[in-house]
């Protein structure tokens, strides 16, 4: 999974699959925690991220969500800035 940023020991990704792998959504790695991030709805959908975790990744959702979006939806990924 090509890596967007990375903050506060906070891994953000984004893997990209046939139509089977909506909704469009980041993967949240931190220490042997995860998390699935819907972009649209900004709710972690799926894994055990930490609380702490998750309010930040989801700070940080909300400042690039259109840009995450149109990476999903030309499946063209980039570098993004972390949160500071």
């Amino acid at each position: 999974m090509p890596e967007i940023t990375r903050f506060y020991g906070i891994v953000i990704k984004m893997f990209f699959k046939p139509k089977e792998h909506e909704p469009s959504h980041v993967h949240a790695l931190y220490g042997e925690y995860m998390g699935e991030f819907n972009i649209q709805t900004l709710e972690m959908i799926q894994g055990d991220l930490p609380k702490k975790a998750q309010e930040l990744v989801t700070e940080w959702l909300k400042k690039y969500q259109n840009e995450l979006q149109q990476m999903w939806d030309r499946q063209d990924i980039k570098k993004l800035p972390p949160l500071v």
